[in-house]
């Protein structure tokens, strides 16, 4: 599994449709090349007085109607210690919401120290909800994966196992009896949040398999839109091995075992392959099954609590009588 250290620029915040934040430059336009990597957004507080030990630099700085107000009652000098606090912090850029005129000092400070200043007609709450959302979703950590990620009865499934064990092709069984094709070969990955991960198809390849004997094939064209997808939850991983006699498998399903992504734990099945066993049935119980544990029934727990209580029920009990020849 290969990861990535994700950033973004102040470009990409001001440019990006699918921001929603209607953000325009009024200053600092050189330095749009500055870099978010945290998701967090700082008001400036006492820095506007002079304290800076709780300002952090390289973060999105949001000035509303309070800090836009409080700048235009003091003195000259003041809003000098404000802007030079502020500065010295090295912000990522500055955003001045509710469509308010920034002060001129903010302007010249921006522009002499290279920091975007930004507008938007949104209230500081909304605009920091809009842009905390947005770049929690672009700097989230990533990786890829080598594997295929499908859409099971609604349960995103994810097939590992070495090159030539079968994935692709248990897939494509999976396809025909109406299920999801979400990415092949290589599946990129997203942590959303704990124990939540999302996987996507990669750049041209998506929406395309590779059949050994049969090439590329285009899952949309073939089968239609509805068997496909962008973007899915993973919720089991299921590992494809070569069956080894000698290899102790689990019989009654109580071996609960997790597979780690991105810091998520996701729960996984091991299932060898040899000849006569049907891959795609396999995954499609398996994913009824975790239906099942969902809704909170555990079959193999169920069956095994069933059969302590028959053990202990059918158990001699003890005679504390004399035995009689």
């Amino acid at each position: 599994m290969s990861r990535a250290l994700r950033s973004v620029t102040i470009d990409q915040l001001l440019t990006d449709p699918e921001s929603q934040l209607g953000l325009a430059i009024r200053a600092g336009r050189s330095g749009l090349h500055r870099e978010v990597t945290v998701p967090r957004i700082q008001k400036p507080g006492l820095a506007l007085s002079g304290y800076k030990e709780q300002i952090h630099g390289d973060r999105v700085l949001s000035l509303g109607a309070t800090e836009i107000s409080y700048l235009a009652s003091v003195s000259d000098d003041a809003r000098k210690l404000a802007m030079d606090t502020v500065m010295a912090a090295s912000p990522a850029c500055i955003v001045v919401t509710r469509g308010l005129e920034p002060p001129a000092e903010l302007v010249d400070a921006c522009a002499r120290h290279q920091v975007p200043l930004l507008v938007t007609a949104l209230a500081s709450a909304d605009f920091i909800r809009g842009v905390k959302s947005w770049l929690q979703d672009r700097l989230a950590p990533t990786a890829s994966v080598h594997g295929v990620l499908l859409d099971v009865l609604g349960i995103g499934i994810l097939l590992l196992g070495k090159s030539g064990i079968g994935k692709s092709e248990a897939a494509l069984d999976l396809l025909v009896r109406g299920h999801r094709l979400v990415a092949d070969d290589i599946v990129k990955i997203r942590a959303a949040g704990p124990d939540l991960v999302y996987g996507t198809g990669s750049g041209i390849i998506r929406h395309h398999m590779e059949i050994r004997g049969l090439g590329i094939i285009n899952i949309k064209d073939l089968f239609g839109v509805a068997a496909v997808r962008d973007t899915k939850k993973i919720e089991l991983v299921v590992e494809l091995a070569d069956w080894d006699p000698s290899e102790e498998y689990d019989r009654l399903g109580t071996d609960e075992q997790t597979y780690t992504m991105l810091s998520a734990q996701v729960p996984k099945l091991r299932v060898p392959v040899r000849p006569g066993r049907s891959i795609a049935t396999i995954i499609e119980v398996a994913a009824r099954n975790q239906l099942l544990k969902f809704a909170g029934h555990h079959s193999a727990l169920d069956f095994q609590e069933k059969l302590n209580r028959a053990i202990a029920e059918a158990r001699p009990k003890s005679f504390d009588g004399d035995l009689v020849e």
